[in-house]
């Protein structure tokens, strides 16, 4: 199933499947977490929202061999663990605000990831049994202050993560049983209508299952805990010159 969360013209907030282009919806009852089951009516959709607001976001940092390479560094003998602030998820076509009280210049980057969103809670899991405890799959942006990032914290990557909207997520979530292999998937990201990254999470890696036992050992991946897992080649800053991101208006 492929589902979304929305709010209706009640600004109540509820879930649905089937979006139409006319922006009517399926409606769902029931939690995602214990069982969603279809109500029979269709509905209009006033807005988009994230399918969920994260417990918590856990993100992996060089995980794709070309990305690795436009840095000229060594693959990773391990994965490599950062987190955002919850915070800082907003919803699908949402603006990203650029901090330029804090930033100059900005330097902020675009990253498109698999998002992979925990089911029930996670410790100690094998990677055999790591694709069970999956409640689904969406798409997000790891948008980076690469000045902060880099520079400006101490070389903790948190900071420059974290700002308010660096985390676009959404709409849909795609369970399992539509993505039986989430190795098998193609992510790209267009900025102004040009292609920046194009590639497939074959090219992980460490692929999904192994991130999720990774990260569950003597840590517990509580309900709603968004994994991303990584970008691939072709981000702002390793171009030349380097790319990032601007206002879509000028300024005041």
């Amino acid at each position: 199933m492929k589902w979304y969360r929305f709010s209706d013209q009640q600004n109540q907030i509820c879930y649905g499947r089937d979006l139409a282009a006319d922006q009517t919806i399926q409606l769902l009852h029931g939690d995602p977490f214990s069982a969603l089951t279809d109500s029979g009516q269709r509905v209009s959709v006033q807005k988009l929202l994230t399918p969920l607001d994260p417990r918590a976001i856990l993100c992996i940092g060089l995980n794709y061999r070309q990305h690795v390479g436009e840095f000229g560094g060594e693959l990773p003998k391990r994965p490599v663990l950062f987190m955002k602030n919850p915070s800082a998820v907003t919803g699908p076509g949402a603006p990203i605000l650029l901090p330029a009280s804090w930033l100059n210049p900005p330097q902020v980057d675009f990253e498109t990831e698999l998002a992979v969103v925990i089911g029930p809670a996670a410790k100690n899991v094998a990677v055999a049994d790591a694709l069970d405890y999956v409640l689904g799959y969406t798409i997000a942006n790891d948008v980076s202050a690469r000045r902060w990032q880099k520079e400006e914290n101490g070389g903790q990557w948190v900071r420059g993560k974290s700002f308010d909207t660096f985390c676009p997520l959404g709409p849909a979530l795609v369970t399992p049983d539509e993505i039986p292999d989430p190795q098998q998937l193609r992510l790209s990201c267009t900025l102004n209508g040009r292609t920046m990254q194009d590639d497939t999470t074959a090219n992980m890696i460490f692929p999904v299952a192994e991130l999720i036992a990774y990260l569950s050992q003597d840590t517990t991946l509580l309900p709603g805990t968004v994994i991303l897992t990584g970008t691939p080649s072709g981000v702002g800053m390793a171009r030349t010159p380097p790319l990032y991101l601007a206002p879509a208006t000028p300024l005041p």
